[in-house]
């Protein structure tokens, strides 16, 4: 029997006005070696936001979201970083940051199925949920 792959995430936050630290789960990014996985999958819950930070434009979130989510696969086409290998784009997007997108702190885990699946998993664990 193969052992499980190992697989690390972090979680995307919105952080409206950084001073006062307070943030939403937005997203997950989930790398796994073994299987040359990284993605991330995100959603903005603008009623939260609304309520989190009153007139923070939730396009320029989208904008920023989006491009996140592109350089983890690859395909942004304006960044120098979406060329890297998957190993060093996952460390740029999960790098510590002060800005209004962020990650939290990398957690390792096994991939029990496909790594895509454990990527909805968490994705409905640690933003979904918490939208509710």
């Amino acid at each position: 029997m193969s052992a499980l792959p190992v697989f690390e995430y972090a979680v995307v936050r919105v952080v409206p006005r950084v001073e006062r630290e307070e943030f939403m789960n937005a997203g997950i990014i989930l790398y796994c070696k073994d299987r040359k996985f990284l993605k991330m999958k995100f959603s903005l819950d603008k009623t939260r936001l609304e309520a989190l930070a009153p007139g923070t434009d939730p396009d320029i979130l989208m904008v920023n979201l989006k491009a996140f989510q592109q350089i983890a696969e690859g395909t942004e086409p304006n960044s120098a970083i979406s060329q890297l290998d998957p190993a060093s784009r996952f460390r740029w997007l999960t790098a510590t940051r002060s800005t209004m997108i962020q990650s939290s702190k990398v957690h390792p885990g096994l991939c029990g199925g496909e790594p895509w699946e454990t990527l909805e998993k968490l994705f409905e664990e640690m933003v979904v949920i918490n939208s509710q």
